[in-house]
């Protein structure tokens, strides 16, 4: 019977101790939601770095890249340098085989010599059909011919050295020399392959000036051409290396546009060093051109810029202004002119137009609930946007660490469905009056 009493009793303590919980808990729960900022989800301004770059993809390439060709057709008797050599300029890379060149030479001596000896003899006749003609010992038919033929003569004669000396550079091309001085990245024949350059110069080598200096060309959207500039900042990376950032700079954009699936891109070409010698020809760079950099600076967070009042929100706000003022609606609106105009520099924010205020592209307004747990807002100036922060240039009183309204929690949203939806259509920053 004992052991049953205290069985009792330790049962009705349990259920006690739990009845007291469950009270703490709703009680703490009511409390929450009968504050107003817990209605509200909260972002809170930063210091931090911040940046604007226009994203793209490009190729690298070896800047002062030099493509050897030959001018001759032939056979490849000989090749001198391989793949990642060091050349100098002038150096010889390879010899096509010179039996046929050196024949076309010899035979191009040989035609020579002949119109030199029909030359000599046309103008032997020449010569003497002058003297004729001039003493009327021939006819004037009989002078004209011997002029032509000593001038077919020495026509045939300026050809044939024209051949010989044709004849001869072609002999001198059979021997391939490097351009410049460089290492070669590229080559393309071997000894005993026959090469055809009766259409076209086939590519034997490709030979880079400096591996040290890289360039790349990126294909930039129309949408953005216009924010890029001649020497702007470049950050980019590789996929060999992703733990590794590389930095350069805009050489030039290449007026000539590239359309690709409908979008017009154009062509910008970027420099970038290559001290470590990790960046090849041909790699695929992830370039970032940086718009704008901004060092410890105040941010804020986008969905608070976004945030979109409710109309009971405005009218909350509209009566504690008025509470505190005891002014009208256009005394309101004056105020909130002013506040506006205090934030910004003197005459860049524009006045009351027809009695409306016309805020600048540059001016945002952030709500929050201030210390005696009112709803209130703030006008500020904004600067640098990454797409997810950005930069409050001005505010009043605004520091880090200060909470704003970024969104409207789950309870509130219920509640004010049918207003949100017709702030939401409304673009740009909340008109408040």
């Amino acid at each position: 019977m004992m052991k049953l009493k205290e069985i009792k009793k330790r049962t009705w303590i349990i259920i006690s101790v739990a009845v007291v919980i469950v009270i703490v808990v709703f009680s703490g729960v009511m409390r929450k939601h009968s504050d107003g900022s817990s209605d509200f989800e909260f972002v809170q301004v930063e210091r931090g770095d911040i940046e604007n770059a226009i994203s793209s993809t490009g190729t690298l390439n070896a800047k002062g890249t030099v493509e050897v060709g030959t001018q001759v057709s032939g056979t490849i008797d000989k090749v001198f340098v391989d793949f990642n050599d060091k050349v100098r300029k002038n150096q010889i890379l390879a010899v096509l085989d010179t039996t046929l060149l050196a024949a076309s030479v010899r035979e191009a001596e040989a035609n020579l010599r002949k119109t030199q000896a029909q030359y000599d003899l046309s103008l032997t006749k020449y010569e003497d059909a002058q003297e004729l003609h001039k003493n009327e010992f021939i006819s004037e038919l009989d002078f004209k011919t011997a002029k032509v033929d000593y001038e077919t003569a020495n026509a045939a004669l300026l050809s044939a050295q024209a051949n010989l000396e044709r004849a001869q550079a072609n002999l001198k091309y059979a021997v391939i020399r490097s351009p410049i001085n460089g290492t070669v990245i590229n080559r393309s024949i071997e000894s005993g392959q026959t090469v055809a350059a009766s259409f076209s110069t086939p590519t034997l080598f490709v030979i880079t000036e400096d591996l040290s200096q890289m360039e790349i060309h990126a294909s930039v959207d129309e949408s953005d051409i216009g924010q890029i500039k001649e020497e702007q900042s470049v950050r980019f990376t590789v996929d060999a290396y992703p733990d590794e950032t590389f930095t350069g700079s805009v050489r030039e954009i290449r007026l000539q546009p590239e359309t690709i699936q409908n979008v017009v891109n154009y062509t910008v070409v970027v420099d970038a060093t290559n001290d470590k010698g990790l960046l090849l020809p041909g790699m695929t760079a992830t370039v970032d051109f940086l718009i704008e950099q901004r060092r410890n600076v105040l941010l804020i967070a986008n969905s608070a810029l976004r945030f979109q009042p409710t109309q009971d929100m405005l009218a909350e706000v509209r009566r504690n202004m008025q509470g505190k003022i005891g002014a009208s609606s256009d005394s309101i609106d004056k105020m909130r002119g002013q506040i506006l105009v205090e934030q910004g520099q003197q005459g860049e924010f524009p006045h009351m137009d027809s009695g409306r205020l016309q805020e600048p592209q540059d001016v945002a307004m952030l709500w929050y609930i201030d210390d005696e747990n009112r709803l209130s807002m703030m006008p500020i100036r904004t600067g640098a946007t990454d797409g997810k922060n950005t930069e409050i240039v001005e505010g009043r009183d605004i520091k880090e660490g200060m909470a704003f309204i970024s969104n409207i929690g789950k309870q509130s949203e219920s509640q004010s469905t049918s207003s949100n939806n017709q702030q939401r259509r409304r673009p740009g920053p909340p008109r408040l009056f």
